[in-house]
């Protein structure tokens, strides 16, 4: 098993300088961030990587699949670009199809920072 992380993981910080999905996990209860943090790891060291853990949505993004200890379900919708995983925004899941608001918020946060790289 390679030893050395394929991607860097950061937060995507917004203009007021926030970072939307450190904020977001800061307010779960530890087990839950353990999980999504283990989920993330994963990725980090394994990527590329499929279902069941990642859905590719569309071009350059994807989500993080993660089952919470409460039966919940989280996705966080992220960007890989030049070796950086950009957490863009994570949610709890409460529909099977995942609303289109939660998909645009990501897309125009994955636009923003493309932008600005």
């Amino acid at each position: 098993m390679n030893i050395e992380p394929i991607l860097t993981v950061n937060f995507f910080i917004t203009t007021s300088e926030n970072e939307p999905v450190r904020d977001w996990l800061k307010d779960m209860d530890r087990e839950n961030r353990k999980i999504i943090g283990e989920d993330i790891k994963l990725i980090q060291f394994r990527w590329p990587l499929g279902m069941p853990l990642v859905r590719k949505m569309e071009t350059d993004l994807w989500e993080v699949r993660s089952k919470l200890e409460n039966g919940n379900i989280a996705r966080v919708f992220f960007t890989v670009q030049d070796n950086q995983m950009i957490l863009l925004h994570g949610f709890i899941k409460k529909y099977q199809k995942t609303p289109i608001k939660e998909i645009e918020l990501a897309r125009t946060r994955k636009n923003q920072w493309l932008n600005e790289v």
